[in-house]
């Protein structure tokens, strides 16, 4: 029988060097989306999404992260002794969300690197990866479409996005033909092959990787076995593409969302405005404000 996808891994071990200087001395999953910061955005989508565990990959300079998902007595009896019960709720609510472990990544070496960290604590089942800086707006969050999608197909599965020609060099691609899932053949792709931030004209396609897989635990030997690609890194495609070579099945899933890349300034932006609008106690404040701006 299927195995059930109980824990998702985060890998936080980066150096957040495109928001510099504010990351020098905090993590880049830190940084603020309105009221939050980045990673519990992605962690509340896992547990929304029916996880159990998740553990984060973490480095040097990434103590923060711990702490926020931590209980914080100090901050929560103070919060108490001034009647301030709605704050205390929110505090409380983020230690409370679900168990997270944590491991560390000594050096920066590339995704697939991070991912084999965790083989330990994974162990001998299929897991969830979340890339923290890929925030994804859907009604049904992204990974809960996906593990629906895994309930039914055997094999690794990668959320994909159609991204255009001129940023596609930014990106993982996949070339690969459609199945007929939900009675439409435009959602789900049996994967081909996969590359790793290919020249535009020399992409397979316009399908883009997004931050969101489901690995089978045969990942761990292929990603043990990959030597390192680009920068020295050992790539997660690249481990993917060897799942390929021995026959297993990869699949790619055009979630239904928007995605923000927030960990690009200008994804970031985008992303900080249209959280504020839809938030009740900002929104019209907000709204009326961006009205007086003068663009020209």
């Amino acid at each position: 029988m299927k195995r059930k996808v109980r824990k998702a891994v985060f890998p936080a071990a980066g150096l957040g060097t495109r928001f510099l200087p504010a990351t020098k001395a905090q993590p880049k999953e830190m940084l603020p989306l309105v009221d939050k910061p980045l990673i519990q955005y992605a962690v509340e989508e896992a547990v929304n999404s029916g996880i159990e565990n998740i553990i984060i990959v973490t480095g040097r300079g990434k103590n923060a992260i711990e702490d926020h998902f931590d209980v914080s007595f100090e901050l929560e009896k103070i919060l108490e002794e001034r009647g301030q019960q709605e704050l205390l709720d929110v505090v409380r609510r983020v230690s409370d969300l679900i168990h997270i472990s944590y491991v560390r990544q000594k050096e920066a070496l590339g995704l697939g690197h991070a991912i084999l960290m965790t083989r330990e604590m994974v162990g001998d089942e299929p897991f969830a990866v979340l890339l923290g800086d890929d925030i994804i707006d859907a009604p049904i969050p992204c990974l809960r479409q996906m593990l629906d999608v895994y309930d039914q197909f055997q094999g690794c599965l990668v959320a994909i996005q159609e991204i255009p020609k001129e940023s596609i060099s930014n990106y993982g691609v996949i070339s690969g033909s459609p199945v007929v899932y939900g009675g439409r053949d435009d959602r789900l792709y049996r994967v081909e092959d996969l590359v790793e931030k290919p020249p535009a004209e020399a992409a397979p396609s316009n399908l883009a990787i997004i931050g969101r897989y489901i690995l089978e635990p045969e990942i761990f030997d292929v990603l043990a076995a990959t030597p390192a690609g680009r920068g020295g890194e050992i790539q997660l495609t690249d481990g993917l593409r060897g799942l390929l070579s021995r026959q297993r099945p990869v699949y790619g899933w055009r979630f239904d969302g928007k995605r923000f890349d927030a960990g690009s300034k200008f994804g970031f932006l985008t992303a900080t405005v249209e959280f504020a609008l839809k938030r009740p106690d900002l929104s019209e404040a907000f709204r009326q404000y961006l009205k007086t701006l003068r663009l020209d």
